[in-house]
């Protein structure tokens, strides 16, 4: 759960989470064009494929082949489990 917590704790890894939930399935390059087209990012593709491996290693990406290649998907469970950690128990209104 830390790596989580770390993955999410840089601007430019979250960015690349929030381009992945409209557009999932991309490719380095592809992502690159969005997070450069769409958010102003000038970050080189050397950079961003080390932010991916961070989410990748964190469980929050995961990736898939297709000949040369390589796809990109969120994977929303490591965020799940934060959530279901610190799920209240469901509150009732005394009647009395």
């Amino acid at each position: 759960m830390a790596d989580v917590y770390r993955a999410l704790d840089d601007e430019t890894r979250r960015l690349i989470l929030d381009v992945l939930v409209r557009h999932d399935g991309q490719s380095l390059f592809g992502l690159c064009s969005i997070l450069t087209t769409q958010h102003g990012l000038g970050s080189t593709r050397q950079a961003i494929s080390q932010h991916l491996a961070i989410l990748e290693s964190a469980g929050l990406v995961t990736t898939e082949r297709r000949g040369r290649t390589k796809l990109h998907y969120v994977n929303a469970e490591p965020l799940a489990v934060i959530a279901d950690r610190w799920r209240l128990p469901e509150r009732r209104e005394d009647t009395q």
